[in-house]
This record gives structure tokens, sequence and C-alpha cells, in this order.
């Protein structure tokens, strides 16, 4: 019976996570034209039509959603296909000098297009070199990915080079800490990203391949 237990949570628990990030993934596109897509959707036929399993209030959130979904990607799709054209490309900058000069908007604005650039149009390395480093407390040990050096002003106060390290959590890598450590403080890994958040997510259960740590004077 327990043979057939722990072959049974093998094959479910990697599902139930998968399902659990991508409604999480889901939600956080769908949720801001949920309201209005559902007002529509409710003054049309399908405000009358249920099924054994499904209510028609569940039908509604739910063709909700497939619908901003379809109409994300749509949208993703035909922004891309334009911006390659030159007049489109003048918009473009026209209308982000614009949103730069709009207070409060020019804030949120530029700090989400840094981090977007960052993570999928710049060739930095970012989250590509695994570490190990003293989290919680000296006596333990956390496998974090490093970022970047951490701002020159925490550099300075503490007077000593530091690296920003992201430390994701478990099972669910898209939460988790981002703290700054001493150089020396950090342990560099020969270990690939993907492995180190398979290891994660695994809650340790998938064990990378043997590699040998490397010292801060290795980078």
């Amino acid at each position: 019976m327990k043979k057939y237990f722990i072959t049974g949570l093998v094959i479910l628990l990697p599902l139930a996570v998968t399902i659990a990030i991508v409604v999480f993934i889901v939600n956080f596109l769908t949720k801001p034209f949920m309201g209005f897509v559902m007002k529509v959707l409710a003054k049309s036929p399908i405000k009358d039509f249920s099924t054994p399993l499904f209510s028609s209030e569940q039908l509604i959130r739910t063709g909700s959603q497939i619908i901003i979904l379809i109409g994300l990607f749509v949208i993703i799709v035909l922004i891309g296909i334009i911006t390659r054209w030159f007049f489109f490309n003048s918009l473009i900058k026209l209308s982000d000098k614009l949103l730069h000069k709009i207070p409060v908007v020019n804030k949120v604005y530029k700090t989400t297009q840094e981090i977007i650039k960052t993570l999928f149009v710049t060739d930095k390395n970012s989250f590509k070199q695994v570490v190990l480093i003293p989290f919680p407390d000296k006596q333990t040990y956390s496998i974090g990915l490093v970022s970047r050096k951490s701002p020159q002003v925490c550099q300075d106060a503490v007077k000593s080079e530091m690296l920003s390290v992201f430390v994701p959590t478990t099972p669910n890598p898209t939460t988790g800490f981002l703290l700054m450590f001493k150089k020396d403080d950090v342990i560099l890994l020969d270990m690939k990203t993907e492995d180190a958040v398979k290891y994660i997510v695994s809650c340790g259960i998938i064990i990378p391949k043997e590699s040998k740590p490397k010292t801060t004077e290795e980078q």
C-alpha cells in the first residue's frame, strides 16, 4: 500500500504544482479585465445556460478568462508585428518619452521597463550564477541566484563588495527573498540554473549532478 501511495504521489504532485502555478499566472493576467468581460457575458445568452458540473456563473467566469487570454495573445502578436514597422517605432519612442514625463506613472513605467529589459532583452548574466549563501542564519545554507552586484550605496555603507542574491522559496520559485551578501560570504557553485530550480521545486528530492564549489576568487 505504501509503494502504491508513493507512486501516486510522484505522479500527482508535479501535476498539482504545475496546475497551481498555471492558475496563478492565469488569474494574474486576467484579473484586471475580469469585471468588464464578465459584465458583457452576463448580458449574453450564456447567462441562462448551465450544466450539471458548472453553474452559469462559473461558465461566465471561465469563459471570461478564456476570452481575455485569447485577446491578450492576439494583442501581443499584433504589437510584435507592428513594432517592426518604422512608423510605429517612432510612435513608440514618442509615447515612451511622454510616459517618462508623467509624474507617478513615470516611476512605475521606468521600473517595469528596466526589469523587462534586464530579463528578456539584455545579455547580462543575471540569475545565471548559482550560489550557496548563509541563510537564514550562519549555521544554515540556502541555494540562491545572483542577480548582479548590490547598489553602490549599499556597498559603500558596509565598506565591502556585495552581491544581490535572489533566494527562491519551495515549492513555488516565483516568490522568494532578495538578499545582499558580502562577496566573501558567497560560495559559487558549478551548477546550472535549471538544476538549482528543479532542486528547489522538488523540495530537495531531485539532486543536481555533483559539482565542485568555487571560491569567489575563481569567478
